[in-house]
């Protein structure tokens, strides 16, 4: 194990492409309607907004959002809000009153174009807390809220698993900044090296758990990506995998897994080792 010998008491996820999956052209699916929709209710508030020039905002958005997270900080929903309108309407301010029509909408999108949960994380999730361990979730938000995920996650029934949800944009760090690492082990009552954390990304998930103290699954699956984003330069999702570079890091998880149906089996040989 990464950490010094210890108990596992938590185990902490990762969310997309390790609890949630995507199918091929989800990703500029719900762009799509991001844009569409955020367009919409700005016209709706008396706003003039073509979702063309809107398009062009949350591209010019994206790009400042990228230098943001490259500094492992995060924006809060009605802050990227504000930014997109800021591109697209440099003198308009938002009114207060707004507010929850326009989070409404941007988060709508997660919902018309759904990702869909990993087949094997509900028995998964069941099996931990079978074992009485304690259940987080560690988020690296993009341009979903965290109300809109954790929303989601809820209408899948799978929110009622975990005993802490964090997600970035809520309290402005990102993975693998140890410090929302160690929120989570302050939340769900234990010590970091009390933690095991499943993730895909050997930056963000692998690295930054190891980093924090905590032990570190690596889960690696072909399924559940989409292809498609991946292979589009422009594409939200290939925008943000230039955040995974290791930067000649030397990263060797404590275990790794390929379906999540193995994840009972990698926390028992880990529990051994101590």
């Amino acid at each position: 194990m990464g950490t010094d010998k210890c108990t596992v008491r938590a185990v902490t996820f990762d969310l997309w492409e390790t609890l949630l999956f995507d199918k091929d052209g989800a990703t500029a699916r719900r762009a799509d309607a991001r844009c569409r929709n955020l367009a919409q209710a700005l016209n709706s508030l008396g706003v003039h907004m073509p979702v063309e020039e809107m398009s062009v905002a949350i591209g010019e958005t994206v790009s400042l959002m990228m230098t943001i997270w490259e500094t492992n900080r995060d924006v809060s929903c009605i802050d990227q809000i504000r930014l997109i309108v800021k591109k697209a309407k440099d003198s308009l301010e938002l009114e207060r009153k707004w507010t929850n029509r326009l989070v409404s909408a941007y988060n709508l999108s997660v919902r018309e174009v759904p990702p869909y949960v990993n087949p094997e994380a509900r028995k998964a999730l069941k099996d931990l807390k079978k074992r009485h361990k304690h259940v987080g979730l560690i988020c690296n938000t993009g341009l979903t809220s965290g109300t809109g995920l954790r929303q989601f996650l809820a209408d899948e029934g799978v929110a009622e698993y975990f005993d802490s949800m964090i997600f970035s944009e809520e309290r402005g760090i990102r993975k693998p900044d140890p410090r929302i690492f160690h929120l989570a082990a302050e939340r769900l009552g234990v010590q970091p090296c009390e933690i095991v954390h499943v993730g895909h990304n050997l930056k963000a998930d692998v690295w930054g758990a190891m980093n924090a103290g905590l032990t570190a699954i690596h889960f690696s699956s072909g399924e559940g990506r989409d292809r498609i984003a991946e292979s589009d330069p422009n594409s939200l999702l290939s925008r943000s995998r230039k955040l995974d570079s290791l930067e000649g890091l030397k990263v060797v998880p404590d275990m790794a897994i390929s379906s999540l149906s193995m994840l009972t089996k990698a926390i028992e040989q880990l529990e051994r080792r101590s």
